[in-house]
């Protein structure tokens, strides 16, 4: 597992966080302007959020998720050592010291050197 440090402190958004699984039907919508590899994404229920667009099986309208994903973002202090477990569209899904866990941006964080 690699080890990150906080340098820039995340805030996870007001909403709420959504999840996907494979083979669900969405509805694609808008790219983002920051993350232009996210895209809005509707669940059928009418909850959406940002995901990103190389997870569908097109890239606006009606579309097909090809796997799971979970937009659980995780709120972070400058400082914070992070457990980095995967990395998709420039963001970590990492875990605190307390065992939260959800999504960061890469630009946020600075990977520990193991040898040091």
């Amino acid at each position: 597992m690699r080890r990150a440090r906080v340098i820039a402190a995340h805030r996870a958004p007001g909403r709420l966080p959504i999840r996907v699984a494979a083979g669900d039907p969405v509805t694609l919508g808008e790219r983002d302007s920051d993350w232009p590899q996210f895209v809005w994404t509707t669940l059928a229920q009418g909850l959406g959020g940002w995901i990103p667009a190389v997870l569908f099986d097109r890239d606006s309208g009606q579309a097909t998720a090809l796997s799971d994903y979970d937009t659980r973002e995780l709120a972070t202090e400058i400082g914070e050592v992070l457990i980095l477990h995967s990395e998709q569209a420039d963001w970590w899904w990492a875990e605190n010291a307390n065992g939260d866990s959800g999504w960061i941006p890469a630009r946020a964080i600075e990977f520990i050197d193991e040898n040091t």
